[in-house]
């Protein structure tokens, strides 16, 4: 299993992502993923940079780890031709480190547009019609589109790499795992479910491919102020994707998570100094198929560079 660090831009301010990235590749990781949001999930994580800016940064302040976007909607704030060429970009700065994670989005992120925020089936088809819009920019040439919900007039991506961008698609269900298995690259996913694993491998056109999984820890030297602030920034993680997607922004999120306990968020996060938490709950992801893993350490920039070390010198070694 590959191991990776996570860019949290609902954490952390632009210019400390970025130097963030370029510890975490000196730490070791394996791969970066970048979080792609208008809006924190709770008031108390503060920040939402914008996270194309952050990656073009990025890709110059690191040389080895591959980038990617875990997720980016391309249906509603931005227009799949327009995401096609923001990861064609990317990937000519990053030197052809860079998978396009995308998924269908959460209301909290895509309400801002002022469109209405269409039904679970609704999204799921703008989706496949946005990645059929983006693979057919990144074969070249000019193309044309005419679907149920978008139009492209005659687009042509001029500045492509030699290694073509990699799709990775978030799915939650067996459902969206029918729907884009056959259509994506790798698969995404933030629960250790083995079924979705086998059905990923089983629906794909072709031989078995990456399966990403994310994983949050809350590393401090002091447990106890770890499971607090696991509790203060991340007991939204508890709600699931179906119930996350649907909420419209901070307040809504608070009010949902109001009756979150520190205990409920422990029992779900590692928190803590020590190593074994966390490699019990990665061992999870390996058994159930992942073949890589993106951790998200709970806090902001000054919660970093203690877990980077943690990280370099514990827990790495031992995940591996």
């Amino acid at each position: 299993m590959r191991i990776g660090y996570t860019l949290m831009t609902e954490q952390t301010g632009p210019r400390e992502l970025v130097r963030g990235a370029a510890a975490a590749e000196e730490a070791g990781f394996d791969f970066e993923v970048c979080s792609d949001h208008y809006s924190p999930w709770l008031a108390e994580q503060g920040h939402a940079p914008y996270a194309w800016s952050v990656l073009g940064a990025v890709t110059q302040a690191t040389a080895r780890v591959e980038l990617m976007t875990l997720v980016t909607c391309p249906t509603m704030r931005y227009h799949p031709a327009v995401v096609a060429q923001k990861a064609a970009t990317v990937q000519l700065l990053s030197g052809g480190r860079f998978t396009l994670g995308l998924g269908s989005g959460e209301n909290l992120n895509e309400h801002v547009v002022g469109r209405d925020w269409p039904a679970v089936s609704a999204r799921h088809d703008r989706l496949a019609e946005a990645v059929q819009i983006i693979g057919g920019l990144f074969d070249g040439g000019v193309f044309s589109y005419a679907g149920d919900y978008f139009r492209v007039d005659a687009a042509k991506l001029w500045d492509l790499h030699s290694t073509r961008v990699p799709i990775a698609i978030a799915v939650s269900g067996a459902r969206s795992v029918r729907r884009f298995a056959p259509v994506a690259d790798a698969m995404v996913a933030v629960e250790p479910d083995a079924s979705l694993c086998a059905q990923w491998d089983r629906t794909r056109l072709g031989p078995p491919t990456r399966k990403i999984g994310q994983l949050p820890v809350c590393w401090d030297p002091d447990r106890d102020a770890a499971v607090r602030r696991a509790h203060e920034q991340f007991r939204w993680f508890g709600g699931g994707w179906p119930v996350n997607a649907e909420l419209p922004g901070t307040r809504a999120f608070a009010e949902a998570t109001q009756y979150v306990r520190e205990e409920d968020v422990a029992a779900g996060i590692p928190c803590g100094p020590d190593v074994e938490p966390i490699r019990e709950a990665a061992a999870r992801f390996a058994e159930a198929g992942f073949t890589d893993l993106a951790l998200v350490q709970v806090g902001g920039a000054e919660r970093q560079p203690g877990f980077l070390e943690f990280a370099r010198q514990e827990l790495l070694p031992a995940l591996r």
